[in-house]
Order: structure tokens, then sequence, then C-alpha cells
């Protein structure tokens, strides 16, 4: 397990990891177009890939060379924890071969009454996959170290009730990002995730300690991006 983690982390480092990830009713929801987008993103230089749903995951996992951080998105009734929320996707996920797999590790309530130490138990138990921990607070990235998360991402900053008052459509939450790399980053890599638009901000994140990047929409999500041009052109 050592040194697999080791090895997942020498490729990481410093680098870029590019978010493929795409859902029905959105043109690129087939395996074989996240794998092509997978692969432009490491044509440009990408360390990494993250990806959404089980399928999707064993189709890069069996393709490509580079650590898959892998995630399920699945909504449950009386649950807003939608990343990997139960071990039902857990266990999916370790089947699908992934490296590294995300869940959600916020405060909220999981659905069935499941524990996130019940999801750390079973990933430790039943695999030696790395476990990131996608938090919205500097006290959830506290605990997710405490707990033994191999990464911490700030994936979810601004998309829980309580930080949806920090939430800037234009730039990732540096604050957080700076306070949980004081608080954890010399025992837990802190990887940026969220709302990083320009290469700027993606160095900014390593210039305020950020173990890598994560960057999704603003590489693999073109109709967002011409949306973007078009409403400019309407002002």
């Amino acid at each position: 397990m050592e040194e697999k983690k080791t090895t997942v982390l020498n490729q990481l480092k410093g680098g870029l990891i590019v978010s493929c990830q795409s859902e029905p009713p959105e043109p690129f929801a087939r395996p074989s177009l996240i794998l092509a987008m997978a692969r432009a993103a490491l044509m440009g230089g990408a360390v990494g890939i993250r990806a959404n749903l089980p399928r999707n995951v064993r189709h890069l996992v069996k393709k490509l060379d580079v650590p898959i951080i892998a995630l399920y998105k699945k909504k449950h009734e009386n649950s807003d924890v939608f990343i990997t929320p139960t071990i039902r996707e857990l266990k999916a996920l370790i089947k699908s071969g992934a490296p590294v797999i995300a869940l959600d590790a916020t405060q909220r309530e999981r659905p069935g009454g499941e524990r996130l130490e019940d999801l750390i138990h079973f990933g430790r138990m039943h695999s030696n996959c790395l476990l990131m921990a996608d938090v919205s607070t500097v006290h959830e990235g506290v605990e997710a170290a405490r707990l033994g998360f191999d990464l911490i991402g700030t994936t979810l900053a601004g998309y829980t009730d309580y930080t949806a008052h920090r939430f800037d459509p234009q730039e990732p939450d540096f604050n957080l990002l700076k306070e949980l790399v004081g608080e954890v980053g010399d025992q837990t890599p802190v990887i940026a995730e969220g709302r990083i638009w320009q290469p700027e901000q993606a160095k900014q994140c390593l210039d305020l300690g950020a173990f890598a990047v994560v960057v999704g929409t603003a590489i693999t999500r073109p109709w967002v991006l011409t949306a973007r041009f078009v409403q400019a052109l309407r002002v």
C-alpha cells in the first residue's frame, strides 16, 4: 500500500489533473468519448484524470497509464451527499480498478445512516485504493486528515448549504485552500479543485501550497465555455 501511495503521489505532485465527466443528456456521456477526452487532456500534459461512474472508470483504467481518481455520483433520498455516498457505490468503484477513490467527506448526513468511518473502513479492508476526501470547510479537512485520508480536495467548497455564502462563480476558494494547507498540508496532500477557470488561478493554487490542481469544466465542457462567449456577446 505505501509503495503504491508513493508512486501515485509522485505522479500527481505539482501537476494538472483533468476532470473528465459527462452525464446524459450531455453529448459526451459515453465511455469511448470520456476516454477520448482524457487522451486529449494527457496530450496537453495532464498527469491524472478524475472520472465519474464505474463503467467510465473501468474503460480509463484499462486504456491509460496514469492515476485515475474515481467517484460515483449517486443521488439518494433524504441526503445531500452524492459523491460516492454509500458503501454500495464505493464497492462498485473498487471493482472498477481505480487507484484512487474520492468520497464526500463533509459533515452532512449520509444515506441510510451510514457513516464516513464505515466507508473508510470498508475501503481499507477490501482494497488498496487511496482515498480522497472531498470537503467544503477547514474543519472537514482536518477531520479527514485525522481519519487517515490519503488526499484532501477542496471540491465541495461553496457547494454545501453552510458554505454557499462563500461561493464565487469566477474563482476557487483560495482562502480555504490556504487555511487547509496550513492546517494539514504537512501530513496530507491538499488538492485544489472547483471553479478554476484560468491557468493563472491554477498557478496561484500551487503557489498557495496545493499538492496538485484539478480542472474540469474549463477544459472538458465546451458547451459551458460556448455559453460564456455567447453571453458576453449579448451584453
